[in-house]
């Protein structure tokens, strides 16, 4: 019971760490927008699957349901970042970026509070505090068609700069933004000139060496801030 327990608790990680090995190549090849809208849908199925797992009287259905969560966060995180970055105006990028810190502290939270005993922790509802992710995840679903592919995706991978033109107007209304334009035609230059890391050529490179220890250092101490207990 210990071991499944543990199987059942890390296997978050792992869907994770996978989950975001891939995102680089799913949003070149698919686009943002589109990876986000699949997330959503990977997270609404594992949500059903951990919530039916009561029913269905397999603990089974748990462990894959948190293994399909873990990937689907781990596609999450940077995609966000990408997607609410390049949709965003020069002058609200750094704040919308900003939120997604507080709405992981703001989940964090509420998934503790919920999973008290006086409310969804309990032995009869902890499956719906279980299915209480694919909320979120339909929400977005529902609400994101309604905003266009991010501007440089358009630009830079599809080479579509009318659509990337329509794209703009739609997210920052009427107005010259041949600036912007010109921003994402210079990133796509620097670009090319470029070499792309993997994450084994990214550890062997000396001249990034400190930063990669900074970041090591930095995620590693974070889980001693307190964080958790606050």
């Amino acid at each position: 019971l210990l071991f499944l327990w543990s199987i059942t608790v890390s296997i978050f990680g792992i869907g994770g760490l996978l989950g975001s090995s891939g995102s680089r190549y799913l949003t070149v090849k698919f686009g943002k927008k589109k990876c986000l809208l699949c997330n959503n849908l990977l997270m609404i199925v594992a949500a059903s699957i951990m919530g039916c797992s009561k029913i269905a009287q397999s603990f089974e259905m748990i462990l894959i349901g948190r293994f399909m969560c873990g990937i689907s966060a781990g596609l999450c995180v940077p995609l966000h970042h990408q997607y609410v970055g390049e949709i965003s105006p020069k002058k609200l990028r750094g704040f919308a970026n900003s939120t997604s810190s507080f709405f992981w502290s703001l989940g964090k939270a509420m998934g503790q509070i919920s999973g008290q005993r006086e409310l969804l922790g309990s032995q009869s509802l902890w499956p719906m505090l279980m299915a209480a992710c694919g909320f979120p995840a339909l929400v977005q679903l529902v609400t994101l068609p309604f905003f266009p592919e991010s501007p440089p995706y358009l630009l830079m991978h599809k080479e579509d700069q009318e659509g990337c033109k329509t794209a703009i107007r739609q997210l920052w209304g009427e107005g010259h933004h041949q600036a912007e334009i010109d921003d994402i035609m210079k990133e796509k230059a620097t670009m090319k000139n470029t070499k792309i890391l993997s994450v084994l050529e990214l550890v062997k490179e000396p001249a990034l060496r400190w930063q990669l220890y900074m970041i090591i250092i930095l995620t590693t101490t974070i889980q001693l801030c307190g964080i958790n207990a606050v």
